[in-house]
């Protein structure tokens, strides 16, 4: 089951100049930061009540956020959906004809496996499916 909005994951070019950005306009500063080398980004995260703004500065040039930069520029990329259980969802969502990037679960930033569905099916928006590993947040 979807609870909530779990983050909004936007594409920089710069971790330190958005950090700086992101703190004078939210008037707090990052809570963290963390490299995922399985997508290639070092994320920067923002805690706003209970939903997050997550930064994502690529590591690679032709990992997907240097790719979405150069088609789209820096902004929104992705909309992340905190899940309870992310293999039933998996199960669920695919019955109801949605396609995933990949459908194997993998470990993601702040402490969550996560998974995308392919924004083909989903009116062009990146979705995440995130869920907490081990109950810590």
């Amino acid at each position: 089951m979807i609870n909530k909005i779990e983050h909004l994951g936007i594409a920089v070019k710069n971790i330190e100049t958005s950090n700086a950005l992101f703190a004078k306009l939210l008037g707090k500063e990052h809570y963290k930061t963390e490299a995922v080398e399985s997508e290639s980004v070092i994320t920067s995260f923002f805690k706003l009540g209970d939903q997050k703004i997550e930064l994502l500065q690529s590591t690679d040039e032709n990992g997907p956020i240097s790719k979405f930069i150069e088609s789209r520029k820096e902004g929104a990329h992705h909309l992340a959906l905190h899940v309870d259980n992310i293999l039933e969802e998996v199960k669920r969502l695919k019955k109801e004809g949605f396609e995933f990037i990949s459908e194997t679960p993998k470990k993601g930033a702040d402490n969550k496996l996560i998974v995308f569905l392919h924004p083909k099916t989903t009116n062009g928006v990146l979705i995440e499916l995130c869920q907490i590993i081990n109950n810590k947040e």
